[in-house]
């Protein structure tokens, strides 16, 4: 398997498909590089190179015991991009990805990439303070570590069955081989990298990196997400960034890139090529 090493010795596995400019994509919290595949398969048939990789501890990366926390994850994916020695590229980053985008983009610098696109995702900030009022309360998190501990397979399989993909709607019709998907991709990383990871998404604060990225960015999100809320993500985010603009979706759930496929990909690409 392709890996490349960080500088504090952790292998990260990640996928490089065709030739072309370069779409790197960032996966959602506990998931892996194969929650991208629709996407993938779709820039690949359009002429792009695709990459994406598993952020440590999750999917076929290294499960460690540190490092789970956005300053590793945006240096884990410079390591990808430095050493695939990525120009003129593209970032993509759903959910918890969208914060490592956005993270690498500041810490790390704009040099070879042209656009990027953060979708359903976690920016500027999730849990509620006083400066962020419309935030979720802190409880809501401490809860989800307490059920990762007592039964990660069956709160995994809640949140694939429920709120994830919106199958918890009324008259929505829920897909069993997406939900399996999901719990796989879970079930593969580390319980400590997914633990860690959820104080990484919801209380890293990124509104001053937000301030710093000048490249277009592509503000995807959903006034139906039931996990990253609409009212304290994509039009604050929208608004921070030098050059973002915002794409509403009305009913689509958190996980509308693979629900909604058709037209997530649709939007990507008329994005990257306008």
């Amino acid at each position: 398997m392709p890996m490349v090493k960080t500088k504090d010795g952790v292998e990260i596995f990640y996928k490089d498909w065709g030739s072309g400019q370069p779409i790197v994509f960032s996966h959602g919290w506990p998931l892996s590089a194969d929650d991208w595949d629709t996407q993938m398969l779709f820039f690949l048939n359009h002429g792009y190179r695709v990459i994406a990789h598993d952020r440590r501890g999750h999917g076929r990366s290294r499960q460690v015991a540190d490092g789970h926390d956005m300053d590793h994850y945006a240096d884990d994916l410079a390591a990808v991009t430095a050493h695939l020695d990525l120009k003129n590229a593209i970032h993509v980053g759903h959910s918890t990805g969208g914060g490592e985008v956005v993270h690498y983009l500041a810490r790390h610098g704009e040099k070879g990439v042209v656009k990027a696109a953060i979708i359903s995702a976690v920016p500027p900030l999730m849990v509620k303070t006083d400066a962020n009022p419309n935030g979720t309360p802190k409880k809501v998190f401490d809860d989800f570590q307490v059920a990762l501990a007592a039964n990660r397979s069956g709160f995994y399989r809640d949140v694939a069955a429920g709120p994830f993909y919106g199958y918890n709607r009324p008259g929505a019709k829920s897909s069993e081989a997406i939900i399996e998907n999901w719990w796989r991709q879970g079930m593969m990383g580390g319980a400590k990298a997914h633990y860690d990871g959820i104080v990484a998404f919801s209380q890293t604060d990124f509104t001053e990196d937000l301030k710093k990225i000048s490249v277009p960015v592509l503000v995807m999100h959903s006034e139906d997400d039931q996990i990253v809320p609409y009212v304290a993500a994509g039009p604050l985010s929208a608004k921070l960034l030098k050059n973002g603009t915002l794409k509403t979706y009305k009913s689509f759930p958190h996980g509308m890139p693979t629900t909604e496929a058709p037209t997530i990909n649709a939007d990507l690409l008329a994005f990257i090529k306008g």
